[in-house]
């Protein structure tokens, strides 16, 4: 679809922020920037960190593409605030980001509609003593994955292989977030799938199927390393990229998603059931970054999917 960039009027592009994933975030918002502007957008940086965000209603800004990560990004908290100043932004609504951030709401969501999710146990502040917390891998066997609910990027997430990890692995998790969520471990191939669109003509692009050292996907080799493989065209047979395809534009649709997003899942290798771990609302947009690599593959430059992005800029009401 041809967008003329003008039409886009003057365009923030939101960065930063107060996060976990400050630092991921300025490097996503650098990256959408310098594409829009190349594009002939009119388009300026603005980190809420550092700036009131009713500055944007005092300068004219038309529309906000949102490039923060975390909270008070993509929780909904931003979005509500740009709900009331009238100004449309990329990415989905107050309720599907709120609900999305939230790794165990998603995950109940999930379940209620009969979408695949692991098994799971959650410890609010205080059931993380050490009775309680050695009786988990009892109901979720090991290895398995404990993580804060609310953080992205792989901050505070641990592979737990034996009891004697658990407690440790609670405690970071817990640094940030009240509650920890503790995650049956799904053997398999790691995919991750972006999906552009809204309701009935939300689409999937191609499937990544990503290969790590050791099959550490964690910060360090999301962000700063070459050494993890991301392969795409997956490599799975048609009909499984089809499924996975439709799963995740499901469960796209159950959370309420909108203008774009990717979802995160693991298929067990044993019978390649697919399971769904999260719903990131405002991915990454880096040189690593996951969404701009399937785009490539479906054909749409990194540019192009910028200003796609920003032309789906929208209100919840």
């Amino acid at each position: 679809m041809n967008i003329d960039p003008k039409s886009l009027g003057k365009v923030a592009v939101l960065l930063g922020g107060t996060s976990a994933e400050r630092e991921i975030s300025l490097m996503s918002g650098g990256g959408v920037l310098a594409a829009l502007q190349s594009q002939g957008v009119d388009a300026h940086a603005f980190d809420p960190a550092q700036r009131e965000l009713a500055e944007l209603k005092h300068e004219g800004f038309a529309r906000c593409f949102i490039a923060l990560h975390g909270r008070h990004g993509e929780d909904g908290t931003v979005q509500g605030a740009l709900e009331l100043l009238r100004i449309p932004y990329t990415g989905s609504g107050v309720m599907a980001s709120a609900i999305a951030i939230d790794k165990v709401m998603t995950k109940r969501l999930w379940q209620a509609v009969g979408l695949p999710t692991p098994k799971y146990v959650t410890l609010p502040r205080d059931a993380q003593g050490r009775e309680r917390v050695r009786t988990v891998p009892d109901e979720l066997g090991l290895p398995l994955i404990v993580k804060p609910p609310h953080e992205g990027s792989s901050i505070g997430v641990t592979k737990v292989k034996g009891y004697s990890d658990m407690q440790d692995a609670v405690a970071l998790a817990a640094k940030y977030d009240e509650v920890v969520l503790c995650e049956e471990f799904i053997e398999g191939d790691e995919l991750t799938c972006p999906v552009l669109g809204e309701g009935d003509s939300a689409r999937a692009l191609p499937v990544i199927r990503i290969v790590a050292p050791e099959g550490a996907y964690d910060y360090q080799n999301k962000y700063f390393t070459d050494v993890t493989q991301y392969l795409v065209p997956s490599g799975l047979p048609e009909a499984e990229e089809r499924e996975i395809q439709r799963i995740v534009v499901e469960a796209y649709r159950a959370l309420g998603c909108r203008g774009w997003g990717r979802a995160d899942l693991m298929v067990r290798g044993a019978d390649r059931q697919p399971y769904l771990l999260e719903m990131n609302t405002s991915p990454g947009m880096t040189s690593h970054s996951l969404v701009p690599m399937s785009a490539k593959a479906a054909g749409m430059s990194y540019e192009q999917l910028c200003l796609h992005i920003a032309a789906s800029a929208a209100l919840d009401s």
